[in-house]
């Protein structure tokens, strides 16, 4: 699992059929570096899939490849990212 944060969201004019109700957003990766000291320095942007009600700016952690398409069971779906938890605060020592 990865931390990152939220920076924008996708508007799809269509949908996959397999893909459940939810929202996709684009997120930047926070590296430690980041999350120590509040450097600039972040992760290349990836689209991920929302289902617990992150907004704009909200910090969260993710997983991708394939455990981000566990929570689907056997669906196939074409997620690469999936939002895990919302997290309210980071505490890093």
């Amino acid at each position: 699992m990865r931390i990152g944060e939220v920076i924008g969201r996708v508007t799809l004019s269509r949908q996959h059929p397999n893909l459940p109700p939810g929202r996709l957003f684009i997120i930047l990766p926070l590296p430690l570096e980041a999350l120590r000291s509040g450097s600039p320095q972040r992760g290349e942007e990836l689209v991920l899939f929302d289902e617990l009600g992150a907004g704009m700016g909200s910090i969260i952690g993710f997983s991708e490849g394939r455990e981000a398409a566990n929570p689907f069971g056997k669906t196939k779906v074409p997620i690469d990212a999936y939002n895990a938890c919302i997290l309210d605060q980071i505490s890093v020592s």
